[in-house]
């Protein structure tokens, strides 16, 4: 039998707002809202319980950790049977194309009528027909307060590159859409030959009278 996770459903409010004075504690659901303000790809996160039974969990966070050594990391509610799962084990991230919104919904807790193919990569189970696959082993396991972090080493993976990936925003999920404007991206501030975004590339100062107003 495969286990699946819930996913959280809400709606939003747009006028919500969570900035309190005096330090009091943010409202939850209004930073649960805030963090769906970032749009996101879809995963499932697939592993094999200790019976050898597949089990998998749709993630949204997902992260790009390192390119040397190749890590990737998924975080997970603490509570979630999937953490039991995911502890010391290989698993593989499914990326998922955009018609894969069945795959997604199967494992939010809405078990479809006809359960998704596995393929045996002889490491973790994963899903045929992804976007993208990520196999990996253990690396590390890290403290996320009400989540865990599970950092993996990536040892296989594999692209295609004619699929669109599912997006999720909102609490809702989305296809691709139009590209918005005609520039690409082919490099960051610190490592031009990445070809992404890096969290260490250089920061661009404010305009002296900006930073005195966002003081």
């Amino acid at each position: 039998m495969i286990r699946v996770i819930r996913w959280f459903s809400f709606r939003i409010d747009p006028q919500s707002h969570i900035v309190q004075e005096g330090g009091l504690p943010m409202d939850q659901r209004a930073l649960r809202n805030i963090f769906g303000q970032f749009a996101s790809g879809v995963t499932v996160v697939t592993c094999a319980g200790a019976e050898g039974t597949p089990h998998g969990a749709t993630v949204t966070a997902f992260t790009a950790v390192s390119l040397e050594p190749r890590l990737c990391q998924v975080t997970l509610t603490r509570t979630s049977k999937a953490c039991g799962y995911l502890t010391d084990a290989p698993f593989a991230v499914n990326i998922l194309a955009a018609d894969q919104l069945s795959t997604a919904l199967h494992f939010a807790g809405r078990p479809q009528a006809v359960a998704p193919d596995w393929d045996d990569t002889g490491i973790a189970p994963a899903f045929p027909g992804n976007a993208a696959t990520l196999i990996c082993r253990p690396w590390a396991e890290y403290d996320g307060g009400d989540h865990v972090i599970f950092v993996g080493e990536i040892v296989d993976a594999s692209v295609d590159a004619e699929k669109d990936p599912l997006l999720f925003f909102r609490s809702t999920f989305h296809d691709l859409g139009d590209r918005s404007g005609s520039t690409a991206w082919n490099g960051c501030l610190d490592d031009p030959h990445s070809g992404w975004f890096d969290a260490t590339a250089t920061f661009t100062p404010l305009p002296a009278q900006l930073a005195r107003a966002a003081s």
